[in-house]
């Protein structure tokens, strides 16, 4: 398919820039609109002109040089608003792009629902295997908090206002003057947002946290979903409408969200047991205002009369006795809705959830004795579904099913995806701190060991025996640390909310550095004194942790197959992993990983850990869900979720994945309703794809792969490390040359950038952090350094390799996404300013060596990819991707050159005067600013 002309993207960025450019000079003064058309025209004439670029650049820098803090700061946020108007108009673009497809009938993109059951069914995939393919599916994103947002939550709700309202300038019925007002309208928008402060005065608590990841439900994904089944039950008639379409395949429940947001403890001190239960019960009243809303809309729509249409008698049933219990409800109006039965039930229905929200109010507010009485709330989120199937059963039942497939269904497609609780909650605590809890415990009980002094075999045959024992075991000591009373109760505040909101409350127990099959064990043991795991007074078996083994670092991923293996040998936990369902949790944290060992071992790391996990689970009997721990960027697992999911190993998806959304993807793809339906439809269809093993015979990956990769690892870890690890003044280099000190002043969350105060070692920086300063300073290394090297040495100048590399790159999803994610952040290496960064650092004669040695494997690497994907350009198969980023750079080159400068006068500052001086301060406003304007630039942080 052609690539579509992007000429009206190019007029509608035109315009907003045009219109940004009218607010610099009625709110800031015309010099201002001047010195950043100065600084946008100088860096295209320097990108254009090589032959004068010394000369250019010089006369650039004198330039910016000569600005004072004020007039930096105004440039500064003038770049920062061009490229969030950038996004927005990109976004729209590209959302109309796939409107007019659907409208003129075309075959739809890649990824959406009738492009992927056309696939299937042309592959031979029948209406009964594909029901049973639905039936297994569920795809979770899991939004986080961690801390490379950059945008604060007022700031979203402009941006989505210009969202909006540009939109309406696609509208072609408008006219000469009805367009003139959309466009004043716009300016004024664009008016706020310039008045609106990007940067957070203060360090965000986890509250903010929390009500930051519930925008995206209110603003977009409530109204997202219900258009989601919708475009799904389309497809269905389209292609598979011989055999009863959306009638004759039923739609289960396909999608369930998850969270961090308030139970991710590790190494964040602010998250406390009382914070998690203050999470669900914001969460909890969040969908339940939802539905109160929607009750309200279908109160006002279902007003059917009895005189002409009698309900179901299972329904007048169960209204009667509904009504005769809330009785009080009609005490001053005993007739109210007594000829509309269905008005009358959603009244009831209504009143029911208002004590339900009430109660968790009370319960987030501190004030208990605020719980309405009597309480006529649900029970559970299941009777308010058998409430609404009620009302669709007896509306179809005298004929309305069209009526019933319309709002009613939609709630019900919410209300099955988010029961009272919205999303499920994980918990994640650090492995450490569980052993040392369970030693404590150890130490002040009669007759048990010294934990600390037994060895693996021996902690897990104890801890065993005493998860084996009938009954809720007893703490024998009221007086241990803080720190193990916190630990025991953060299971407490499960069980309660378990037992308060919903049993679906929470999901993963996910235990961080996981080095052992112990780690597994002593959660559950730990849990055990809630009344969580363990075996009851009869003999049978309990558990309500799902816990799930996070496996971060290139060692613990080589280690999968003798961890899992011990630890499903063990008869205790095999018979609690049955009593949970069955089903292995495994988690992959790419960030760490990559950190650890560079992108190439990361993600070879993965992939076998992957198999290794799925193949050892399946030996046992057991199921296993793989949940993958991506952030933004490429090296922390980033990049087009449908083509990731599809490069897992072939088998290993079975229907269930769990991926993480962090940081600034949620804005990203979640911000607006129009592109959040795109998103996760992009993630539902490749966990079908990715799936279809479970109903055919899928091709295996191509027999040389597996060895060939294994080899390119070893040579790209062994680059890797050389550099981060082997070069003398590597980590000054990192801290002098990126802005990584700068980032942890920008409030951006609520944990420490390091696991370590005062550690400046490559272990204690956090992979975010290492991430985000590596892109702003455009060596956005952790997403390539080695590849080059490795392509390099197993290829040699042997012709008959480099077709062996090439056949992989075409036939191999792994292998393509691999090279397609490094192009990616290759494109957004500049090495002429990663130079001037690089000037930052103290040593000068480490600072050449490093920087040489960044440049050159820089150069292999695009060689290399270019000549195994046989193409003359990066991203020469990304067009679009590639036209993006080109229009951005006139905009990033200028905003690198002002931050290197910023960096240079805030740095000579501190060393003279302090933090608190007034000459620092004066320069770390607009330092700010510069670390919010290029991450809305580059599109990802950390």
């Amino acid at each position: 398919m052609p690539t579509p002309s992007d000429k009206p993207l190019r007029d509608r960025v035109k315009l907003l820039g045009q219109l940004l450019g009218q607010t610099l000079r009625d709110r800031e003064g015309r010099n201002v609109l001047d010195a950043v058309e100065t600084l946008r025209q100088g860096f295209i004439e320097l990108r254009s002109q090589s032959d004068l670029a010394p000369d250019i650049r010089e006369r650039l820098l004198r330039f910016i040089a000569a600005l004072n803090p004020e007039m930096l700061n105004h440039v500064v946020r003038a770049f920062n608003a061009y490229f969030n108007l950038a996004n927005i108009a990109e976004e729209n673009f590209q959302h109309q792009l796939r409107r007019e497809q659907v409208r003129r009938g075309k075959a739809l993109w890649r990824g959406s629902f009738d492009e992927t059951l056309r696939v299937l069914r042309a592959d031979g995939v029948d209406a009964r295997r594909l029901q049973t393919l639905l039936d297994q599916l569920c795809f979770t994103p899991v939004f986080t908090a961690h801390p490379t947002e950059a945008k604060r939550r007022v700031l979203l709700g402009a941006q989505r206002r210009v969202f909006v309202t540009n939109g309406k300038l696609d509208n072609p019925a408008l006219n000469r003057y009805q367009r003139a007002e959309v466009v004043e309208e716009l300016q004024s928008q664009i008016q706020i947002l310039w008045k609106t402060d990007e940067v957070r005065s203060f360090k965000p608590q986890v509250r903010d946290e929390i009500k930051n990841g519930l925008y995206y439900f209110r603003e977009s994904i409530f109204q997202a979903l219900p258009t989601l089944y919708r475009n799904l039950e389309r497809a269905l008639n389209a292609v598979y409408g011989d055999v009863g379409g959306k009638t004759g395949i039923r739609i289960p429940c396909l999608l369930r969200f998850g969270s961090w947001i308030g139970g991710d403890r590790d190494g964040n001190p602010f998250v406390t047991p009382e914070t998690t239960a203050l999470a669900l019960r914001l969460q909890a009243q969040e969908i339940l205002r939802e539905y109160l809303r929607r009750i309200e809309e279908l109160n006002r729509h279902l007003t059917y009369s009895s005189s002409l249409d009698m309900p179901s008698p299972v329904f007048a049933a169960r209204l009667e006795a509904d009504a005769e219990q809330m009785s009080a409800l009609f005490a001053d109006a005993p007739r109210q809705y007594a000829q509309e039965p269905y008005r009358r039930k959603l009244f009831l229905i209504y009143h029911r959830l208002r004590h339900n929200h009430d109660r968790a109010r009370a319960r987030a507010e501190g004030h208990p004795e605020a719980v309405p009485t009597p309480f006529w709330g649900y029970a559970s989120e299941q009777a308010f579904l058998d409430d609404l199937y009620l009302i669709r059963d007896s509306l179809i039942a005298h004929g309305d099913r069209a009526v019933a497939d319309g709002e009613l269904t939609d709630l019900i497609r919410l209300a099955e995806t988010f029961g009272f609780y919205l999303t499920a909650l994980d918990v994640r605590q650090e492995s450490g701190r569980h052993t040392a809890a369970v030693t404590e415990i150890f130490a002040v009980a009669p007759n048990l060991p010294d934990y600390a002094a037994l060895s693996e075999e021996q902690r897990l045959a104890v801890l065993s025996e005493l998860l084996a024992k009938p009954g809720t075991p007893l703490l024998y000591c009221d007086s241990l640390s803080s720190a193990t009373r916190e630990t025991l109760d953060v299971f407490q505040v499960m069980a309660q909310l378990r037992e308060e909101i919903s049993p679906c409350a929470f999901d993963n127990y996910v235990i961080s550095m996981t080095h052992e099959a112990s780690h597994i064990l002593e959660v559950l043991f730990l849990g055990s004194f809630a009344g969580l795991a363990g075996r009851r007074a009869d003999g049978s078996w309990h558990c309500a942790l799902r816990v799930a083994p996070l496996f971060e670092t290139i060692a613990d991923l080589n280690r999968v197959e003798i961890l899992l293996s011990r630890l499903l040998d063990q008869p205790t936990y095999q018979a609690l992993l049955a009593a949970a369902g069955g089903v292995q949790d495994v988690m992959v944290g790419y960030s760490d990983s990559c950190k650890d060992g560079g992108i190439l071992a990361s993600n070879w790391g993965l992939y076998q850990a992957q198999q290794r996990a799925v193949a050892l689970t399946a030996a046992r009997g057991f199921g296993c869900r793989l949940f993958h721990g991506r952030g933004g960027t490429v090296g922390r697992g980033g990049g087009p979720t449908h083509d990731s999911i599809l490069s897992q190993p072939t088998g290993t998806v079975k229907g269930r994945i769990k991926i993480t959304e962090q940081g600034e993807v949620l804005s990203f793809k979640y911000q607006n309703v129009e592109t959040a339906v795109y998103e996760l439809t992009l993630g539902i269809t490749g966990l079908m794809k990715a799936s279809r093993h479970l109903v055919q015979t899928v091709p295996p990956e191509p027999p040389e792969a597996a060895a060939v990769m294994a080899e390119l690892a070893r040579h790209g870890e062994a680059a890797y490390r050389e550099l981060t690890e082997q070069t003398p003044g590597f980590m000054d280099y990192f801290y002098e040359a990126t802005p990584l000190g700068e980032i942890a002043l920008l409030n951006l969350g609520s944990r420490p950038s390091h696991r370590a105060h005062g550690d400046r070692s490559k272990y204690s920086v956090r992979a975010i952090p290492w991430m985000f300063g590596w892109g702003l300073s455009r060596h956005t290394l952790p997403g390539w350094y080695g590849i080059g090297t490795a392509l390099a040495r197993w290829r040699g100048d042997d012709p008959q390799r480099l077709e062996t590399l090439q056949m992989l790159y075409r036939e191999w999803p792994f292998f393509r996404a691999l090279l397609d994610n490094s192009q990616m952040s290759l494109n957004k290496v500049d090495v002429n300013i990663a130079r001037e960064y690089a000037r930052l650092c103290h040593n000068a004669d480490a600072e050449k060596r490093i920087y040489q040695q960044f440049r050159t494997e820089y150069e292999q690497t695009c060689y290399e990819i270019m000549a195994v994907a046989q193409i003359s350009t990066l991203l020469e198969e990304n067009p679009t991707l590639a036209k993006s980023l080109e229009r951005r750079n006139p905009y990033l080159d200028p905003l690198n050159h002002i931050q290197v400068t910023l960096l240079l006068r805030y740095r000579q500052a501190l060393r003279d005067q302090g933090a608190d001086s007034p000459e620092a301060e004066k320069w770390l406003r607009p330092l700010l600013r510069s670390i919010n304007a290029l991450a809305a630039g580059m599109r990802n942080t950390g």
